[in-house]
Parts: structure tokens; C-alpha cells; sequence
């Protein structure tokens, strides 16, 4: 059996002690879902991809990406959610979704 050598590094332990590879990323052609997102986030803050690889693999926006890396840092992987992105957000007009004291 061949196995492809990459450079750099192949995993990741997380402060949960949980360990994150390679192989947990999701494919390139992946319906994104939360859970999947905020895998490719730790992914980049724990050194096992680069920003760079991120976008170019996944076909990302560095504005898209950003996103979800202040939303894991922020309230945190719920706000990932498509049926979230009201709630977390936050919007030009000062108020968020709901708030009608204007």
C-alpha cells in the first residue's frame, strides 16, 4: 500500500483533546452545514490548513470565510446555521431581527 506523503502537518489536537486529520475535513463538493463549517474552521485555527488552502479547496470568498470564523469565535457554531444567520448577525440598522422598539 502507497500512502501519499503531504507537507505539513496531518493532525491537530484540540483543547478537548479530541484530535482533528485530514481525513475529517470535508470533501470540496460538500453541502455545508454547520458542523462542517466549524470543522474547517478549527481545522484552520489549529494549524492543519492554511486560509489559503481553505479558499482555494472549498471555493470560498475570504469574506465567507471570515464569517464563519467570527461566528465559531462568537456565539459559537449555532450561529453557523443558515436558519441562525437573522439571529447572530448583526445588521446595519443597529437592531437585530425581532426588535421592533424603533
Amino acid at each position: 500500500m502507497y500512502l501519499r506523503k503531504t507537507p505539513g502537518r496531518r493532525t491537530a489536537v484540540l483543547p478537548d483533546g479530541s484530535i482533528l486529520t485530514l481525513a475529517d475535513l470535508p470533501d470540496a463538493n460538500t453541502r455545508w452545514v454547520a458542523r462542517r463549517k466549524a470543522t474547517v474552521v478549527r481545522a484552520i485555527q489549529h494549524g492543519l490548513l492554511a486560509r489559503e488552502d481553505a479558499l482555494e479547496r472549498y471555493g470560498l470568498t475570504g469574506e465567507e470565510l471570515d464569517g464563519w470564523m467570527k461566528a465559531v469565535e462568537g456565539p459559537g457554531i449555532d450561529a453557523l446555521k443558515v436558519t441562525s444567520l437573522q439571529r447572530y448577525r448583526p445588521s446595519s440598522s443597529g437592531f437585530t431581527a425581532g426588535d421592533h422598539s424603533r
